[in-house]
């Protein structure tokens, strides 16, 4: 009897041990520090570039493929040799703000990652005209001619 414990005891400490073991991810795992970045306003010819960052938080190199834009207006520039674990790198997406208006344009990225092969990156916000520069203008209502007394 005491031999039948002491062998379903090592059985269930190797199934629960086996079971864990199972649960790590063994691969590469892509990071992001955040997946969506909201411009706010942006004038109109000005400066529409984001850095994503990520980490590979796996234990094997992580690869991208060519991550494919929603729009010809949306360019991805991200890093073509393999990411180490534990390495941080990013992908720099440039929005052309030559047109006004509202936008909200994705990224897709394509990669080797154990935990999300594809993963979504979001740009918004709106492209305004600057605002014309205005003269000052002078106050005619009040003596706007001397008088000679």
């Amino acid at each position: 009897m005491k031999n039948l414990v002491l062998i379903l005891a090592i059985v269930i400490t190797a199934i629960t041990v086996n079971a864990q073991d199972a649960k790590k991810v063994t691969g590469p795992e892509m990071t992001f520090q955040k997946t969506t970045h909201d411009y706010g306003t942006i004038e109109l010819n000005g400066d529409g570039t984001y850095n994503f960052e990520f980490t590979n938080t796996g234990n094997e190199p992580l690869i991208l493929s060519k991550p494919r834009s929603s729009c010809g207006c949306t360019v991805p520039q991200w890093p073509k040799e393999p990411i180490l674990p534990g390495e941080t790198n990013k992908i720099k997406v440039t929005y052309n703000t030559h047109k006004a208006g509202p936008f909200n344009k994705t990224v897709t990225v394509y990669s080797n990652a154990k935990n999300k092969s594809t993963q979504l990156l979001r740009i918004k916000g709106k492209v305004e005209k600057k605002a014309a520069e205005a003269l000052p203008e002078k106050n005619s209502s009040v003596g706007a001619t001397p008088i000679n007394k």
